[in-house]
């Protein structure tokens, strides 16, 4: 793990995290003086919002028999990420550390972004990458992790569980829209820039950050998109509490092995060997491991998100059915 980060915006430390053969596998964010953030997620009961600088963005009501979650999204969301030119994406193109690096930077200086005071992880290792065990074709895996609908639809929780579907918060664009084709080029160059992600444990998806139009670019081509994938890790109490009982096994599995070298012989192993990759793995763990969504209550509770609801949807008693009676 190399440790040279520096610090870009006031209150925020930046480590690269890298694995055994030095490969870069993320970025770690430590984020201090910034208590709320300006996309912040807030709950009523079973119900969420997200706000974009007080702009309702989506609207959640969860099943009471947790079959799935009801959304209605609304146009106000706006990236916190500016337009990508083409010249940055050719000098970044296939060095996902740079471009972590590039969006964080503009995740922590525009106004609308989701970061606030706590670890982070930012890393290319998404697990949506991992999940195609079909081994469909690209362009229908892809479009199968998307969650369709505008501007109501539905995220099914009983079908897709535990897959971590993916949400875009504005409509996605048409394969022939000019962005789309643009970015099919790179896509097939090998030069698209990723697509951000940002994973809502409320909610049991990712929502799309920036790169909507990448996204469909890729899917286009049918090729999978590169990602980076963004969510809250372990705070530091955790990770030092983490850290200290790791260090307490290892020493202890080093002290028995040592027992066991006294009674039998240098024949018997020291146990680093062993104990070594597993300490190193719970550190690995501790630092990287995904952690609930921060979310912060709704000023005035349900009635205030019914009032929201009522004022987005023009529909009193959205959504008409919240699921059989508990």
């Amino acid at each position: 793990m190399a440790e040279d980060a520096g610090t870009r915006a006031p209150g925020t430390r930046r480590t690269d995290l890298t694995g055994d053969d030095g490969t870069w596998t993320g970025l770690s964010l430590e984020v201090r003086s910034r208590r709320r953030p300006g996309l912040c997620v807030f709950t009523a009961e079973r119900r969420l919002l997200l706000a974009q600088e007080a702009r309702p963005v989506l609207l959640a009501a969860v099943e009471r028999d947790d079959g799935g979650v009801d959304f209605w999204r609304t146009d106000a969301y706006r990236p916190p990420v500016p337009p990508l030119r083409a010249r940055t994406a050719r000098d970044l193109a296939g060095d996902p550390a740079r471009w972590a690096h590039r969006l964080v930077s503009h995740l922590l200086d525009a106004p609308g972004g989701p970061l606030h005071d706590g670890r982070w992880l930012i890393s290319p290792d998404s697990p949506l990458l991992r999940w195609n065990h079909g081994r469909l074709p690209e362009a229908e895996y892809w479009r199968e992790m998307l969650v369709e609908g505008h501007p109501d639809g539905y995220i099914d929780w009983f079908v897709h569980s535990g897959s971590w579907e993916i949400l875009p918060l504005r409509p996605m664009p048409d394969a022939r829209d000019a962005r789309v084709r643009a970015y099919r080029k790179q896509a097939r160059d090998g030069t698209l820039p990723p697509v951000l992600l940002w994973w809502v444990s409320g909610l049991d998806c990712h929502l799309v950050l920036d790169g909507h139009a990448r996204l469909a670019a890729a899917i286009a081509e049918s090729t999978a998109p590169p990602l980076l994938h963004l969510h809250r890790t372990a705070p530091d109490d955790e990770v030092a509490a983490g850290t200290a009982r790791a260090v307490h096994v290892y020493e202890s599995e080093l002290a028995r092995h040592a027992e066991l070298r006294a009674a039998h012989g240098t024949a018997v192993p020291d146990g680093a060997a062993l104990a070594g990759p597993v300490l190193a793995r719970r550190l690995h763990e501790l630092r990287t491991a995904k952690r609930p969504t921060w979310a912060w209550p709704l000023p005035g509770g349900e009635g205030e998100w019914q009032r929201v609801a009522g004022e987005v949807t023009g529909a009193n008693g959205w959504p008409a059915d919240d699921g059989p009676s508990a």
